[in-house]
């Protein structure tokens, strides 16, 4: 059973409920790289080079260590002589294609998910979540790192919809199976809810509902029952639909949608979507 969900922190909470709680009898202390990150202005690895390269201020004097102790809500904060506070929360959506990673850097010089930003002039933002390369479809980007972390938290974060092709024609009893979910390399993989949408000759189109995301969930799932993947298209995430968004292609989600994905009861994946003929 779900855990009952706490209403949304407004943006004036989200840096103290993004960092510990403090203890008692005084403010919580951060490294000021971790405290900027939570800010949602940088990643923490960029706002660590930005404290080496003396850029970063607290109480007004400069701080050369990334982990120099901020007081959460009482040491102010400056970047190159400018006061800093929580970044406003911007989110947004991308139809990530086949062929990216889903990282920033990738060590291997990989074509990464930034590619299809370039050029937008965007602040910091950072993957809600992975696909892995070979998979597509909608992907989200954040820069409040609690949003996020709600996001993704299987007890109170929505439920993910995706539409795969296999390279067989399931039969019943094929389908009650995947459906009661199957153990890969010492972990349970279940799903919340599965169905065939349609078949060809050689091939089928599944629907496959994911209450939690372990790594390669799905593709493990098949392949425990030697089910080949063909493609792999997340559709939905909680209320939000993938829709008629171009492959490559981005929007930034309103304030409603923002919020609507932490306040919807799972299962509320909306917005029909037809996947692509075989």
């Amino acid at each position: 059973m779900r855990k009952h969900r706490p209403p949304p922190p407004s943006s004036a909470s989200r840096i103290s409920s993004a960092l510990s709680a403090p203890a008692a009898g005084g403010p919580s202390r951060h490294g000021v790289a971790r405290v900027i990150s939570k800010l949602g202005i940088a990643s923490r690895s960029e706002a660590a080079e930005w404290v080496r390269a003396g850029r970063v201020c607290v109480n007004g004097r400069l701080a050369n260590d990334p982990d120099h102790p901020v007081r959460v809500g009482l040491d102010p904060i400056d970047i190159d002589g400018r006061r800093v506070g929580a970044a406003r929360r911007l989110v947004l959506m991308l139809n990530k294609p086949r062929g990216l990673v889903t990282t920033a850097r990738d060590e291997q010089g990989r074509a990464t998910v930034y590619r299809c930003l370039d050029g937008a002039a965007l602040p910091w933002l950072a993957p809600v979540g992975r696909l892995d390369k070979a998979s597509e479809g909608l992907l989200l980007f954040c820069n409040d790192p609690a949003w996020a972390a709600r996001i993704l938290d299987p007890c109170s974060g929505p439920q993910k919809r995706y539409h795969v092709q296999i390279d067989r024609v399931p039969t019943p009893a094929l389908l009650a199976a995947l459906a009661d979910g199957a153990e890969s390399d010492g972990e349970t993989l279940n799903v919340a809810s599965l169905r065939c949408l349609r078949t060809g000759s050689r091939n089928a189109w599944l629907e496959i509902v994911l209450d939690e995301g372990r790594n390669r969930h799905i593709r493990r799932l098949l392949a425990a029952f030697d089910l080949n993947v063909l493609r792999l298209i997340r559709v939905a995430i909680g209320s939000l639909a993938l829709g008629e968004l171009a492959r490559g292609h981005w929007r930034v989600l309103t304030d409603a949608e923002a919020a609507d994905l932490q306040a919807r009861a799972p299962g509320d994946a909306g917005g029909a979507y037809e996947p692509p003929q075989s």
